[in-house]
């Protein structure tokens, strides 16, 4: 929202070649509630493109699947929310059609985060997912996350827009340094769906033993798992090799909630 805020005002004067729309609110009923869900308690996430007659979450999906339609290039901004914090990233679909994957390949750097990742298109329910029907290069971005506003994730979100803005040729932007450390493209069924990555076995108190960004085996510790007294204690391994590139930082978790995601490099 912040970084919405911050690219309106940069705009509001900017010598733009084209049009830009700004949703800096998409689920204002749960940002009314402090939570991810409204009062249906439905994702948002998982709900395009909704329906007009629906609950509160499809009427606001089918509202913003249209405001997508009408767009030539999309972008969606994100953290990791409340639970779970995320190495900085762009991702996008592994979009069947080579012409729109191109565009967001090159949309995904731009934006200039330390991650750039291609993942499974047959996700539904997504916002990219009306994206990928509708043949029209999306990206989105993650950064960290545990319901803080930071000060330069608010910086990195708006550069990254204003940085495919001058990919687009919609606006003029000078050479700027790249960030990008990490290129994976991985086609599997479901890659890029965090919230399955190391489901916990049990309800519990969860304390990682690892960093977003570190680089760990398959079998290494990520973390123990807890009863509330702490003496029912599981040892979280890591299921791949690769880096950190999500982690639950809200200790309190409840049996299949995701407690790391590993990007396999």
């Amino acid at each position: 929202m912040a970084a919405i805020r911050r690219l309106a005002r940069i705009l509001q004067d900017a010598p733009l070649r084209g049009r830009v729309t700004l949703v800096p609110v998409a689920n204002e009923a749960a940002f009314l509630r402090g939570a991810r869900s409204a009062e249906d308690e439905l994702d948002l996430a998982r709900t395009f493109p909704g329906r007009a007659e629906g609950s509160v979450t499809e009427r606001t999906a089918h509202a913003v699947a249209e405001m997508i339609r009408e767009a030539d290039f999309y972008v969606d901004l994100h953290t990791g929310g409340a639970v779970l914090s995320l190495l900085p990233l762009a991702g996008y679909m592994l979009h069947p059609s080579a012409a729109v994957l191109q565009t967001q390949r090159r949309m995904a750097r731009a934006f200039n985060l330390p991650v750039v990742w291609g993942t499974d298109w047959r996700l539904e329910g997504r916002s990219l997912s009306v994206t990928r029907d509708a043949n029209i290069p999306a990206i989105y971005a993650e950064y960290l996350g545990g319901a803080a506003c930071r000060p330069e994730g608010v910086a990195a979100l708006a550069e990254g827009c204003l940085n495919v803005l001058g990919e687009l040729g919609m606006l003029d932007r000078p050479a700027i340094p790249p960030a990008v450390k990490y290129v994976v493209e991985d086609d599997r069924p479901g890659s890029g769906h965090l919230q399955v990555r190391h489901p916990a076995p049990m309800t519990g108190f969860f304390e990682p033993r690892v960093l977003l960004g570190d680089r760990i085996r398959q079998g290494d510790v990520l973390g123990e798992l807890s009863d509330a007294l702490g003496e029912d204690v599981r040892i979280v391994q890591a299921e791949q090799s690769g880096i950190i590139l999500g982690l639950r930082i809200f200790p309190r978790v409840i049996r299949g909630d995701a407690l790391a995601v590993i990007l396999e490099t």
